[in-house]
């Protein structure tokens, strides 16, 4: 039996601005079961306090202490470790690093920035990790998919800066076993008796399965045709939120 159920957002949840078909009365009847719920996002082109209230605009109810965000993971890192770092984010997360130190940079954060993945931002990225810096990736998801396409996602960006300074990234976020173990202790759950729920067959399910955890791929958002071929492990793979809960529950 399962103790406790993550959820992925975009893709999961919802697709841009439309909720997915049933997702609010299945995360209404995981809520009121006996299992503990968390939500786990990379999503980093808006603060947390903005995906907080957006969910509960949607209808979704949870609290604060649900959701795990990889950029606020990203964060208390560099606060912990009293970094300067460069931040080379969406221009609607750089309120959730206004509070940092950010002059003469000793690391390099990087998260999905959009149009702010130019030669000169990353390349001034690149001459920090060069030097030393270390590199910090809010998750290391390859895409992401809007308005019904798919688009490149922080991972690429991340890998590529890897490769050419010749360090490894940090990541925060998924599919990091630390990021599924800090929200695994928030539970009080085994690794084991967690059902982790999302679209993406690498973040999501293959992260999961690494950190010991079920999963269950859902084929709405991200998910394309196939997709549950391309990772190695067992796991469920339903049309959609609504049977990942039903699972859940047995």
């Amino acid at each position: 039996m399962f103790k406790a159920i993550f959820f992925d957002l975009s893709g999961v949840l919802y697709e841009g601005t439309r909720v997915i078909p049933g997702a609010v009365a299945a995360i209404n009847r995981a809520q009121q079961s006996h299992l503990q719920v968390r939500f786990v996002t990379n999503t980093s082109r808006m603060t947390g306090q903005k995906v907080l209230l957006g969910l509960k605009k949607m209808g979704f109810a949870l609290d604060a202490g649900q959701l795990f965000s990889a950029p606020i993971a990203a964060k208390t890192l560099a606060l912990t470790r009293n970094w300067r770092p460069y931040c080379l984010v969406h221009r609607n997360l750089k309120e959730e690093f206004a509070d940092i130190n950010q002059e003469d940079p000793d690391a390099v954060i990087i998260g999905d920035a959009e149009q702010d993945f130019c030669y000169q931002k990353l390349d001034y990225a690149f001459q920090l990790c060069r030097a030393g810096a270390p590199l910090v990736g809010i998750g290391r998801n390859r895409y992401f998919k809007l308005d019904g396409k798919l688009h490149l996602d922080a991972g690429p960006f991340i890998t590529a800066i890897e490769y050419a300074a010749s360090v490894k990234a940090i990541i925060m976020g998924k599919p990091s076993a630390d990021f599924f173990n800090q929200v695994a202790a928030s539970t009080g759950a085994q690794n084991s008796e967690i059902l982790m729920v999302g679209d993406d067959v690498f973040g999501d399910i293959e992260g999961a399965i690494k950190s010991g955890m079920f999963a269950c791929l859902v084929k709405t958002g991200k998910y394309q045709s196939g997709d549950e071929t391309l990772v190695n492990g067992q796991f469920s793979c339903v049309d959609s939120v609504v049977q990942a809960v039903e699972l859940a529950l047995g």
